[in-house]
């Protein structure tokens, strides 16, 4: 990620200096809100997969106004019986997410070469605007609670399959709560993971109980397994049986943009999946792993360490931990390969 940095409020640029707007992991670390990432891709050309990122933050908004405000408010306690239903405000919140999109790629495109930008969309309640909603009607009172916010910044994409860009996971807590909505906060309670690091790891890997994988702090986390031919039908292009393994959504992970594109991928080319969470004690029958985020898209890992003792995330930093390690051939493997290739075509027809 580059340093350089533009924020826009409600369709309006709130500094014009760049240097003063913070990177994007500190902008959500104080600002709470639903959230979704997205990066253009073909020369800042078109915005991957835009209109699934919209539909995806206009879920969150509505799970995290149902269901846990102070997410959304960063207030515990609320009293949101002057708001409207969900089912009204939300189509408002989205014509002006949709607007404000639209000034900040207006306002940024200026880049270097093999530069693309990123685009972070926040939806925010603004608690004050709650104390002044009387004698408005329903749409006034819905852009008085919320502030849109869409931070801009420069991302330069690896190489795919390149040897510096590969994933590198550990294994290090739990899965976190209200996993169906990407919510900023977030960005700030996953900060005590990282005291359990390793210097090598790229990405942290969440499980409930220390077999059963179930996502990245990030991302999503697919293997590619060796199944018996007995227990399944061969795939249609390769001399054995493999099947792709990811947690569902009702395991408590985030329904990623990619993850579902990966799915999609995979039916429509024969690809064998199953919607179950890797287990680490069947490791040995995982031939390829890959993460997918839309910043990264597909990557494949290199490694993953896992605590030898599931107790031993008590210890207060990784060195204090013995680590079992499951190391991959170099390289993304056939499947991987084929699923970066397909999920790319879609980009190009779904880009925005």
């Amino acid at each position: 990620m580059s340093s350089w940095n533009l924020l826009f409020r409600n369709g309006a640029p709130v500094r014009l200096n760049s240097d003063s707007i913070p990177p994007v992991s500190t902008f959500l670390e104080s600002h709470s809100g639903a959230y979704t990432t997205t990066r253009t891709h073909e020369g800042s050309s078109r915005l991957l997969f835009w209109e699934r990122h919209v539909s995806r933050l206009s879920n969150s908004m509505k799970i995290l106004f149902e269901s846990k405000p102070e997410f959304l408010f960063g207030k515990a306690q609320l009293n949101l019986s002057s708001l409207v239903e969900s089912s009204v405000w939300i189509p408002v919140v989205r014509r002006v997410v949709e607007h404000s999109a639209d000034e900040a790629m207006r306002g940024a495109m200026r880049r270097n070469e093999g530069e693309e930008l990123v685009l972070t969309t926040l939806v925010s309640g603004n608690v004050g605007g709650l104390s002044e909603l009387k004698g408005l009607d329903a749409e006034e009172r819905i852009c008085r609670c919320f502030d849109v916010y869409v931070h801009v910044g420069v991302y330069v994409p690896g190489v795919f399959g390149g040897l510096d860009n590969c994933a590198r996971l550990a294994v290090v807590g739990c899965g976190r709560d209200v996993a169906a909505a990407k919510y900023s906060d977030w960005a700030r309670l996953r900060k005590p993971l990282m005291k359990m690091k390793p210097p090598s790891a790229t990405e942290l890997l969440l499980t409930n109980d220390g077999n059963h994988i179930l996502e990245g702090c990030v991302t999503n986390f697919f293997v590619v397994c060796r199944k018996d031919l007995s227990e399944m039908r061969r795939t249609t292009f390769l001399n054995h049986s493999y099947e792709v393994q990811t947690a569902p959504i009702c395991d408590g992970v985030l329904p990623g943009i990619i993850r579902q594109v990966v799915i999609e991928v995979c039916a429509v080319n024969d690809i064998p999946l199953q919607e179950v969470a890797p287990s680490w004690s069947e490791r040995e029958s995982w031939e390829e792993a890959f993460v997918t985020s839309s910043l990264r898209v597909v990557q494949h890992v290199e490694k993953i360490e896992v605590p030898c003792s599931w107790e031993s995330l008590e210890a207060q930093t990784w060195s204090e931990m013995s680590w079992d390690v499951k190391h991959f051939k170099d390289g993304p493997g056939i499947i991987t390969t084929l699923i970066q290739n397909e999920i790319m075509k879609r980009a190009s027809l779904e880009g925005c």
